[in-house]
Protein backbone atom coordinates (compact mmCIF):
# COMPACT_ATOMS: atom_id res chain seq x y z
CA UNK A 1 0.00 0.00 0.00
CA UNK A 2 1.28 3.46 -0.87
CA UNK A 3 2.14 5.76 2.02
CA UNK A 4 -0.68 8.12 2.94
CA UNK A 5 -0.81 11.81 3.81
CA UNK A 6 -1.23 12.06 7.59
CA UNK A 7 -2.49 15.66 7.67
CA UNK A 8 -6.23 16.19 7.96
CA UNK A 9 -8.68 18.56 6.31
CA UNK A 10 -8.74 20.53 9.57
CA UNK A 11 -4.95 20.94 9.44
CA UNK A 12 -5.11 22.29 5.91
CA UNK A 13 -7.91 24.82 6.44
CA UNK A 14 -6.87 25.92 9.94
CA UNK A 15 -6.65 29.66 10.51
CA UNK A 16 -3.03 29.14 11.56
CA UNK A 17 -2.13 27.46 8.26
CA UNK A 18 -3.98 30.11 6.25
CA UNK A 19 -2.15 32.92 8.08
CA UNK A 20 1.20 31.22 7.58
CA UNK A 21 0.32 30.81 3.90
CA UNK A 22 -0.44 34.55 3.72
CA UNK A 23 2.94 35.41 5.28
CA UNK A 24 4.72 33.34 2.64
CA UNK A 25 2.52 34.51 -0.22
CA UNK A 26 2.90 38.26 0.37
CA UNK A 27 6.71 38.29 0.16
CA UNK A 28 7.76 40.57 -2.69
CA UNK A 29 4.15 41.52 -3.44
CA UNK A 30 3.42 44.20 -0.83
CA UNK A 31 3.14 47.02 -3.40
CA UNK A 32 0.46 45.27 -5.48
CA UNK A 33 -2.99 46.77 -5.02
CA UNK A 34 -4.93 43.51 -4.71
CA UNK A 35 -2.43 42.10 -2.20
CA UNK A 36 -2.59 45.32 -0.16
CA UNK A 37 -6.39 45.24 -0.09
CA UNK A 38 -6.43 41.66 1.17
CA UNK A 39 -3.84 42.55 3.83
CA UNK A 40 -5.84 45.53 5.13
CA UNK A 41 -8.72 43.22 6.08
CA UNK A 42 -6.48 40.24 6.75
CA UNK A 43 -8.29 38.66 9.72
CA UNK A 44 -11.76 39.19 8.26
CA UNK A 45 -10.65 37.81 4.88
CA UNK A 46 -8.89 34.83 6.49
CA UNK A 47 -11.81 33.95 8.74
CA UNK A 48 -14.22 34.21 5.82
CA UNK A 49 -12.04 31.89 3.72
CA UNK A 50 -11.77 29.47 6.65
CA UNK A 51 -15.55 29.50 7.13
CA UNK A 52 -16.25 28.89 3.44
CA UNK A 53 -13.85 25.94 3.43
CA UNK A 54 -15.21 24.52 6.67
CA UNK A 55 -18.81 24.72 5.42
CA UNK A 56 -17.93 23.52 1.91
CA UNK A 57 -19.27 26.74 0.38
CA UNK A 58 -15.90 27.76 -1.05
CA UNK A 59 -15.83 28.36 -4.81
CA UNK A 60 -12.64 29.10 -6.69
CA UNK A 61 -12.73 32.44 -8.49
CA UNK A 62 -11.95 33.29 -12.11
CA UNK A 63 -8.54 33.97 -13.63
CA UNK A 64 -6.93 37.04 -15.14
CA UNK A 65 -5.08 36.08 -18.33
CA UNK A 66 -2.00 37.77 -19.77
CA UNK A 67 0.92 36.84 -22.04
CA UNK A 68 4.64 36.74 -21.30
CA UNK A 69 7.73 35.77 -23.31
CA UNK A 70 9.74 33.29 -21.25
CA UNK A 71 11.48 33.03 -23.77
CA UNK A 72 8.67 31.77 -26.01
CA UNK A 73 5.16 33.27 -25.70
CA UNK A 74 3.18 31.81 -22.81
CA UNK A 75 -0.37 32.43 -21.65
CA UNK A 76 -0.39 32.98 -17.88
CA UNK A 77 -3.53 32.82 -15.75
CA UNK A 78 -3.51 34.61 -12.39
CA UNK A 79 -6.03 33.72 -9.68
CA UNK A 80 -7.38 36.14 -7.08
CA UNK A 81 -5.36 36.80 -3.92
CA UNK A 82 -7.90 34.85 -1.84
CA UNK A 83 -7.47 31.79 -4.07
CA UNK A 84 -3.70 32.12 -4.18
CA UNK A 85 -3.54 32.19 -0.38
CA UNK A 86 -5.44 28.89 -0.40
CA UNK A 87 -3.03 27.53 -3.05
CA UNK A 88 -0.15 28.36 -0.72
CA UNK A 89 -1.94 26.71 2.23
CA UNK A 90 -2.43 23.54 0.15
CA UNK A 91 1.20 23.64 -0.97
CA UNK A 92 2.42 23.96 2.64
CA UNK A 93 0.69 20.69 3.54
CA UNK A 94 1.17 18.66 0.36
CA UNK A 95 4.68 19.55 -0.82
CA UNK A 96 6.64 18.15 2.17
CA UNK A 97 4.74 14.87 1.86
CA UNK A 98 5.11 14.42 -1.90
CA UNK A 99 8.75 15.53 -1.81
CA UNK A 100 9.46 12.23 -0.03
CA UNK A 101 7.71 10.34 -2.83
CA UNK A 102 9.50 11.95 -5.80
CA UNK A 103 12.63 10.37 -7.27
CA UNK A 104 15.94 12.20 -6.89
CA UNK A 105 16.40 12.77 -10.64
CA UNK A 106 13.35 15.04 -11.02
CA UNK A 107 14.61 18.62 -10.74
CA UNK A 108 11.81 21.07 -11.56
CA UNK A 109 10.13 23.21 -8.86
CA UNK A 110 11.69 21.40 -5.90
CA UNK A 111 13.69 22.66 -2.95
CA UNK A 112 17.46 22.22 -3.36
CA UNK A 113 17.02 21.10 -6.97
CA UNK A 114 16.63 23.38 -10.02
CA UNK A 115 18.20 23.91 -13.44
CA UNK A 116 21.87 23.94 -12.50
CA UNK A 117 21.71 20.87 -10.30
CA UNK A 118 20.05 19.10 -13.25
CA UNK A 119 22.87 20.26 -15.55
CA UNK A 120 25.50 19.09 -13.07
CA UNK A 121 23.81 15.69 -12.80
CA UNK A 122 23.85 15.57 -16.62
CA UNK A 123 27.62 16.05 -16.50
CA UNK A 124 28.03 13.33 -13.84
CA UNK A 125 26.03 10.90 -15.96
CA UNK A 126 28.07 11.85 -19.03
CA UNK A 127 31.28 10.85 -17.23
CA UNK A 128 29.75 7.56 -16.07
CA UNK A 129 28.19 6.44 -19.35
CA UNK A 130 31.10 7.51 -21.57
CA UNK A 131 33.60 6.08 -19.07
CA UNK A 132 35.51 9.35 -18.97
CA UNK A 133 34.94 9.95 -22.70
CA UNK A 134 36.44 6.63 -23.78
CA UNK A 135 33.14 5.17 -25.00
CA UNK A 136 30.41 6.60 -27.23
CA UNK A 137 27.56 8.00 -25.15
CA UNK A 138 24.16 8.19 -26.82
CA UNK A 139 21.48 10.55 -25.53
CA UNK A 140 17.73 10.33 -26.06
CA UNK A 141 16.02 13.67 -25.48
CA UNK A 142 12.23 14.08 -25.35
CA UNK A 143 9.70 16.82 -24.73
CA UNK A 144 5.96 16.53 -24.07
CA UNK A 145 3.59 18.37 -26.38
CA UNK A 146 1.67 21.16 -24.56
CA UNK A 147 2.29 19.56 -21.19
CA UNK A 148 0.31 21.76 -18.79
CA UNK A 149 -2.55 22.16 -21.25
CA UNK A 150 -2.96 18.37 -21.53
CA UNK A 151 -2.90 17.26 -17.90
CA UNK A 152 -6.08 15.24 -17.43
CA UNK A 153 -8.12 16.24 -14.35
CA UNK A 154 -9.61 12.81 -13.69
CA UNK A 155 -6.24 11.04 -13.91
CA UNK A 156 -4.64 13.62 -11.62
CA UNK A 157 -7.40 13.31 -9.03
CA UNK A 158 -7.14 9.51 -9.09
CA UNK A 159 -3.38 9.77 -8.49
CA UNK A 160 -4.02 12.12 -5.56
CA UNK A 161 -6.63 9.76 -4.09
CA UNK A 162 -4.03 6.98 -3.95
CA UNK A 163 -2.09 9.07 -1.43
CA UNK A 164 -4.84 11.13 0.24
CA UNK A 165 -7.69 9.27 1.95
CA UNK A 166 -9.45 12.36 3.33
CA UNK A 167 -12.19 13.13 0.79
CA UNK A 168 -12.60 16.63 2.21
CA UNK A 169 -9.03 17.44 1.14
CA UNK A 170 -9.77 15.89 -2.23
CA UNK A 171 -12.78 18.24 -2.48
CA UNK A 172 -10.48 21.27 -2.09
CA UNK A 173 -7.99 19.90 -4.62
CA UNK A 174 -10.77 19.15 -7.07
CA UNK A 175 -12.11 22.70 -6.69
CA UNK A 176 -8.67 24.09 -7.55
CA UNK A 177 -7.95 21.66 -10.39
CA UNK A 178 -11.35 22.05 -12.04
CA UNK A 179 -11.28 25.85 -11.73
CA UNK A 180 -9.39 25.89 -15.02
CA UNK A 181 -9.67 24.07 -18.33
CA UNK A 182 -7.44 24.51 -21.33
CA UNK A 183 -8.52 24.13 -24.92
CA UNK A 184 -11.10 21.46 -23.97
CA UNK A 185 -13.03 20.73 -20.77
CA UNK A 186 -11.68 18.65 -17.89
CA UNK A 187 -8.12 19.07 -19.02
CA UNK A 188 -5.26 21.47 -18.37
CA UNK A 189 -3.62 23.33 -15.48
CA UNK A 190 -2.95 27.08 -15.52
CA UNK A 191 0.58 28.41 -15.77
CA UNK A 192 0.70 30.77 -12.82
CA UNK A 193 -0.75 28.71 -9.97
CA UNK A 194 1.72 27.52 -7.33
CA UNK A 195 -0.32 24.35 -7.07
CA UNK A 196 0.08 23.69 -10.80
CA UNK A 197 3.83 23.18 -10.34
CA UNK A 198 3.21 20.65 -7.58
CA UNK A 199 0.37 18.88 -9.40
CA UNK A 200 2.54 18.60 -12.52
CA UNK A 201 5.30 16.88 -10.55
CA UNK A 202 2.77 14.56 -8.89
CA UNK A 203 1.35 13.72 -12.33
CA UNK A 204 4.77 13.06 -13.87
CA UNK A 205 5.95 11.11 -10.82
CA UNK A 206 3.89 8.25 -12.25
CA UNK A 207 6.16 8.37 -15.29
CA UNK A 208 9.32 8.74 -13.16
CA UNK A 209 8.41 5.62 -11.18
CA UNK A 210 7.75 3.72 -14.41
CA UNK A 211 11.17 4.71 -15.76
CA UNK A 212 13.05 3.79 -12.59
CA UNK A 213 11.19 0.64 -11.52
CA UNK A 214 9.71 -0.85 -14.71
CA UNK A 215 12.27 0.18 -17.32
CA UNK A 216 15.05 0.13 -14.68
CA UNK A 217 16.84 3.04 -16.33
CA UNK A 218 19.63 4.53 -14.24
CA UNK A 219 20.75 7.48 -16.35
CA UNK A 220 17.57 9.51 -16.57
CA UNK A 221 16.92 13.20 -15.78
CA UNK A 222 13.63 15.08 -15.90
CA UNK A 223 12.99 18.80 -15.64
CA UNK A 224 9.23 19.50 -15.98
CA UNK A 225 8.29 18.10 -19.42
CA UNK A 226 11.90 17.92 -20.65
CA UNK A 227 13.76 14.65 -20.06
CA UNK A 228 16.80 12.73 -21.24
CA UNK A 229 18.15 9.18 -21.14
CA UNK A 230 21.81 8.19 -21.61
CA UNK A 231 23.22 4.86 -22.77
CA UNK A 232 26.14 3.35 -24.65
CA UNK A 233 23.58 1.29 -26.60
CA UNK A 234 21.68 3.27 -29.24
CA UNK A 235 19.22 0.41 -29.83
CA UNK A 236 18.35 0.36 -26.14
CA UNK A 237 17.36 4.03 -26.34
CA UNK A 238 15.12 3.23 -29.32
CA UNK A 239 13.38 0.57 -27.24
CA UNK A 240 13.06 3.00 -24.30
CA UNK A 241 11.48 5.57 -26.61
CA UNK A 242 8.77 3.11 -27.67
CA UNK A 243 8.02 2.19 -24.04
CA UNK A 244 7.96 5.84 -22.95
CA UNK A 245 5.63 6.84 -25.76
CA UNK A 246 3.25 3.99 -24.96
CA UNK A 247 3.15 4.72 -21.21
CA UNK A 248 2.55 8.45 -21.63
CA UNK A 249 -0.30 7.87 -24.07
CA UNK A 250 -2.06 5.05 -22.22
CA UNK A 251 -1.51 6.09 -18.60
CA UNK A 252 -1.30 9.89 -18.63
CA UNK A 253 -2.93 10.84 -21.96
CA UNK A 254 0.17 12.81 -22.94
CA UNK A 255 2.03 12.84 -26.25
CA UNK A 256 5.68 13.39 -27.07
CA UNK A 257 6.43 16.39 -29.28
CA UNK A 258 7.49 14.74 -32.57
CA UNK A 259 9.80 17.62 -33.51
CA UNK A 260 11.59 17.59 -30.16
CA UNK A 261 12.69 13.96 -30.03
CA UNK A 262 16.19 12.92 -31.03
CA UNK A 263 18.88 10.35 -30.35
CA UNK A 264 22.41 11.65 -30.88
CA UNK A 265 25.89 11.33 -29.45
CA UNK A 266 27.00 13.40 -26.49
CA UNK A 267 30.02 14.68 -28.43
CA UNK A 268 27.73 16.24 -31.03
CA UNK A 269 26.24 18.50 -28.33
CA UNK A 270 22.95 18.04 -26.44
CA UNK A 271 20.56 20.99 -26.21
CA UNK A 272 19.19 20.72 -22.67
CA UNK A 273 17.92 23.42 -20.29
CA UNK A 274 19.23 26.38 -22.26
CA UNK A 275 22.76 25.06 -22.79
CA UNK A 276 24.49 22.92 -25.40
CA UNK A 277 26.06 20.18 -23.29
CA UNK A 278 29.21 18.26 -24.16
CA UNK A 279 31.29 15.74 -22.23
CA UNK A 280 33.42 18.22 -20.29
CA UNK A 281 31.84 21.62 -20.92
CA UNK A 282 28.65 23.45 -21.89
CA UNK A 283 28.06 26.54 -24.03
CA UNK A 284 25.09 28.88 -24.06
CA UNK A 285 22.42 28.13 -26.64
CA UNK A 286 22.63 30.59 -29.57
CA UNK A 287 19.01 31.73 -29.18
CA UNK A 288 19.60 32.40 -25.47
CA UNK A 289 22.74 34.38 -26.30
CA UNK A 290 20.91 36.54 -28.83
CA UNK A 291 18.04 37.16 -26.43
CA UNK A 292 20.48 38.17 -23.70
CA UNK A 293 22.16 40.84 -25.85
CA UNK A 294 18.81 42.03 -27.20
CA UNK A 295 17.41 42.44 -23.69
CA UNK A 296 20.52 44.21 -22.39
CA UNK A 297 20.35 46.64 -25.30
CA UNK A 298 16.95 47.84 -24.09
CA UNK A 299 17.46 47.26 -20.36
CA UNK A 300 20.99 47.94 -19.13
CA UNK A 301 20.14 48.11 -15.42
CA UNK A 302 22.65 46.53 -13.05
CA UNK A 303 20.05 44.00 -11.90
CA UNK A 304 19.64 42.65 -15.43
CA UNK A 305 23.40 42.53 -16.02
CA UNK A 306 23.96 40.73 -12.70
CA UNK A 307 21.26 38.21 -13.57
CA UNK A 308 22.91 37.32 -16.88
CA UNK A 309 26.36 37.18 -15.30
CA UNK A 310 24.93 34.70 -12.79
CA UNK A 311 23.64 32.62 -15.69
CA UNK A 312 27.00 32.67 -17.49
CA UNK A 313 28.89 31.44 -14.44
CA UNK A 314 27.35 28.01 -14.94
CA UNK A 315 29.04 27.31 -18.29
CA UNK A 316 31.98 28.01 -20.55
CA UNK A 317 31.24 31.66 -21.31
CA UNK A 318 34.51 33.58 -20.75
CA UNK A 319 34.19 35.43 -24.07
CA UNK A 320 30.58 36.36 -23.38
CA UNK A 321 31.47 37.72 -19.95
CA UNK A 322 34.27 39.73 -21.55
CA UNK A 323 31.82 41.17 -24.07
CA UNK A 324 29.70 42.31 -21.13
CA UNK A 325 32.74 44.05 -19.64
CA UNK A 326 33.31 41.54 -16.82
Amino acid sequence: MKIQLIHSFEDLISVENLLLAWQEFKKGKRKRIDVGEFGIGLMDNTLELHSDLLNHTYKHGSYQAFNVCDPKPRNIHKATVRDRVLHRAVYRILYPFFEKVFISYSFSCRNEKGTYRALNRFREFAYEVSQNNTRTCWVLKCDIRKFFANIDHEILLNILRERISDEKIIWILKEIIESFSGFRSEIGLPLGNLTSQLFANIYMNEFDQFVKHKLCVKHYIRYADDFIFMSRDKKQLGSILNSVDGFLKSNLKLELHPKKIYIKTLNSGIDFLGWINFFDHRVLRTSTKRRMFRNLATNSRQESLSSYLGLLRHGNAFKLRSMLGC
